[in-house]
């Protein structure tokens, strides 16, 4: 691996090869490399150092162990975790179709149909990992995948490994783990046991931002958007595309409910409501 843009990964030297860096930000630093075994393109994130600092490694790499077990077509498997110069990282394959952010950015938006044909793979994918009782905590554009065409999330579980290893340090930091325009109420709250209606919430977010061309809350923090996600009723999409259907209005707000026993119970029971 290149020293010019490798943070310095010297226990994965021998079976990756990078190719360059493809994104910074948030609470990761990907790369690109290339499997030496088989040519096999991968997507290295490495976790930024504040929250390396706080985490306890051996419990964060049992974590990952663990989720290398939720097999899914729609979802995007994790191959391995290891440590760049002391900064705790994970490896997945690379999607290169990219992501909905990067389509998002493009400015190619989505129709009811095509929002419906992305739903529906990812409540799929959802509603599995909720059976195997994994809550994924960051559902948004930037991790839904395209994989030769397939839809995938991608870092699945990976906010309860960066939780679970952090534990009390975590929390006393004041480190967000997940982003501010997609969470729940009571993830924004700092709640620590959430279900997965809490992803059907940053679903129903995703879809929104899918239809509306802009997300559901916004603000000029991230504490301010948090509060909208708290106390705020969103947004009516009809008034602004009166070319919706009425059930779609309904599906999206009814999992947008303040209170999680108000949504639709499964993220299949939402994209049922988002048919009509």
């Amino acid at each position: 691996m290149s020293d010019q843009i490798d943070p310095g990964c010297s226990e994965l030297h021998d079976r990756y090869e990078l190719v360059r860096q493809l994104d910074k930000g948030g609470m990761s630093d990907v790369y690109l490399a290339k499997r030496v075994t088989d040519g096999m393109l991968v997507a290295i994130k490495v976790l930024r150092p504040e929250f390396t600092r706080t985490m306890g490694r051996d419990m964060f790499h049992r974590e990952i162990a663990l989720l290398k077990n939720l097999k899914h077509p729609n979802i995007l498997p994790l191959l391995e975790s290891g440590e760049q110069r002391e900064r705790l990282c994970f490896i997945s394959p690379y999607a290169e179709g990219g992501s909905l952010a990067a389509r998002f950015d493009e400015g190619k938006f989505v129709d009811l149909d095509g929002a419906i044909e992305i739903a529906r793979p990812l409540a799929a994918a959802l509603d599995y990992a909720h059976e195997h009782n994994v809550v994924h905590r960051d559902i948004k554009p930037g991790n839904v995948l395209f994989l030769e065409e397939q839809v995938v999330l991608c870092d699945f579980g990976v906010a309860r490994a960066i939780i679970r290893s952090g534990g009390e340090r975590l929390s006393s930091s004041g480190l967000l783990v997940g982003t501010p325009h997609y969470m729940s109420p009571e993830q924004a709250s700092g709640v620590s046991k959430i279900d997965g209606r809490s992803d059907i919430y940053a679903l129903a977010c995703v879809v929104y931002e899918m239809l509306m061309g802009e997300p559901v809350f916004d603000g000029p923090s991230a504490a301010a958007i948090l509060r909208k996600h708290r106390g705020a009723r969103p947004p009516s999409l009809r008034v602004v595309k009166p070319e919706l259907p009425e059930h779609v209005e309904t599906a999206v707000h009814a999992a947008l409910e303040k209170q999680p026993e108000d949504r639709p119970a499964t993220a299949g029971q939402f994209v049922e409501l988002l048919v009509g």
